[in-house]
Formats: C-alpha cells, structure tokens, sequence
C-alpha cells in the first residue's frame, strides 16, 4: 500500500510521530513542496492508495477524487476540512478520517502579530540588525478597545487575553447572545458598531457562504484610520482587493495577517510589499506540539482502517 503524506513543508512528518505501526503494511512518501494545479495533483497522487492532507490547503473536489482510482483512504489534520467533498468521496468509495485539534496555538499567534504590530517589532529587530537604535513609537493596549468577530472556542480565549491586558473587548457572530457574551466578560454589538469602535478587530469564524466575504470594501470604510485588522482564521473571509485598497489608501493602519485565498501566497501578491501589513505563511497552528498530535492521530486512523474499522470518520 502506497501513503501520500501532502505540503510537508518542514520535513518533520515522519520524525514527529511513530510509523512503525505500518511498517510491512504501508510505504509512505512525504513531499515537501505545494501542488495547486489539479492535471499535476492528479498525476502524483495517482499510485497512493492513503494521501494525508495538511488542513485545508489542498483541494479535494469530485473531479479530482475521480481521476485518483487507486485512492481507498483520505486522512485531513483537523475534524473538519471545507476543501473536501466528503459526500463525492462516499459515492466513490473512499473513506475520510480526520484528527483531534486544538486551538492554543492560534490564539497565541494571534497574540504574537497583535504585539508584533502595535509595538513594531519588525522594523525595530531589522533596525537593530543593522546597527540602529529606536525609530519608531509603539502603542499600548490597556484601554484600547478590541473586537472579536465570532465568539467561538478560538475567539473566546482571544478576549481572556485582552481582558487581562485591561483591554475593552466587544464581540459580534450571527448567532451571539448577550447571555454569551457576558459569560466571556465582553459586551455583544452589531458589527457596524464593532467595527466603528474597534481599535483592533480580529476575526475568529469558520470560512462558509455566510462568511466569504464578510469584510469587504464598505466593512473596511467603517473602521478607524488608526485600527488594525487580524485575520488567523480563513483568508477569503475578508476580501484581498478591498484590503489591499483599504491599505495603500491609509483606510486602515495596518493589518496582520496569517491566512491567504490562495496558499502559498504568491511571490508577488501586493500584500507582501505593504509595510503596514504584517505577514505570517498560514503557522497559527504549526506547533511541534500540535504537528506530533496529527500526525500520531494520523497513524492510527491508518491503522484502524487497515483493520477493517475506520475512526474519526468524517461525515459520518
């Protein structure tokens, strides 16, 4: 049997987990570069029975999963990935399991570009590289006010954050209440009114219909000129252009940003020559810690289904 193991960037899979559980039973290949275009994906994968995907970043519609006939079992990091069609690979006959995640690793990044950024600490680590000393004045964040767009698991302990740097924290979803909110020791407004008072936002929401889109250009317009918007969730939950727009025209001050369209980000994507967006490749959850946990859970999801009884299974 022939494994697959997808967008291995690190070269760490095979050295994070235990595989000697296939061994005899399984020869795996990790790659370690990015496939986009489905004529090559299709060419690749099409000798593995087992392919292991990284979230969501590869694609899996019907018409790709009709061209891997040798393909038995799909395995995707996380329990849920949008870039499958779950119900194509049923009618097909292929099995797709999932992993257990955990969210500590995003709220920490989101952290991490939220103090990377009111306190300009890449261009003042640059400028310390070369020799200089103080250029430019950070700001605080005791008083400021911070919007959480979706209050989940994730944005929750986002606002825990902020409360204990005494941050004022608002919240908006859809479905939020003011019970829920004041469970979390924030106040629940509507977006506009989140937006309009916010000094950073960050959005924290599943990438679906409902969400594509839900920041665009007149989303934008309602924010300060001196705010900063944090995206570590989905990238086409705000709209590229409209950013880049809102950016270059000095509508926003900044923004830091995890998560793209399309990934990787493309060499010459006009966010990565705007001096006020901080930009990270898509790590808010690449964790030694995390990464060990997937690809452990992976092996067993392996395991079971060779054993005739699958786990984790997805849509199911």
């Amino acid at each position: 049997m022939e494994v697959a193991i997808l967008d291995d960037f690190q070269q760490v899979a095979l050295q994070l987990a235990d595989w000697s559980p296939l061994e005899g039973r399984a020869d795996i290949t990790a790659f370690d570069d990015h496939l986009a275009d489905e004529d090559s994906l299709a060419e690749r994968l099409g000798p593995f029975q087992v392919i292991v995907a990284m979230r969501e970043r590869t694609k899996f519609p019907r018409s790709l999963l009709e061209r891997l006939p040798e393909l038995r079992l799909l395995v995707t990091t996380g329990d849920r990935n949008a870039a499958i069609d779950v119900a194509a690979a049923t009618e097909l006959g292929i099995t797709v399991s999932g992993t257990d995640i955990e969210s500590s690793s995003t709220v920490e990044l989101t952290w991490g570009l939220i103090l990377g950024w009111v306190r300009r600490l890449e261009a003042e680590a640059a400028n310390m590289r070369a020799g200089r000393w103080q250029s430019t004045v950070g700001v605080g964040l005791r008083g400021q006010t911070l919007g959480v767009v979706g209050l989940g698991r994730i944005g929750s302990a986002v606002a825990r954050v902020a409360l204990a740097f005494e941050m004022d924290v608002v919240a908006w979803s859809e479905h939020l209440t003011d019970g829920r909110a004041a469970e979390q020791g924030v106040r629940r407004v509507d977006l506009d009114e989140l937006l309009a008072r916010s000094d950073i936002v960050t959005i924290h929401q599943v990438l679906s219909r409902r969400t594509r889109g839900l920041i665009g250009a007149e989303q934008l317009a309602r924010m300060k000129p001196t705010a900063l918007l944090v995206n570590t969730s989905r990238g086409p939950i705000v709209d590229s252009d409209a950013l880049v727009a809102a950016l270059q025209g000095g509508t926003i001050a900044g923004a830091a940003i995890d998560v793209y369209d399309d990934e990787p980000l493309a060499a010459d994507h006009p966010l990565r020559s705007i001096p006020q967006a901080l930009l990270t490749p898509h790590i808010g959850y690449v964790t030694q810690q995390l990464f060990a946990s997937f690809y452990r859970e992976i092996v067993g999801d392996i395991v079971a289904w060779l054993d005739g009884q699958p786990i984790r299974l997805l849509g199911a």
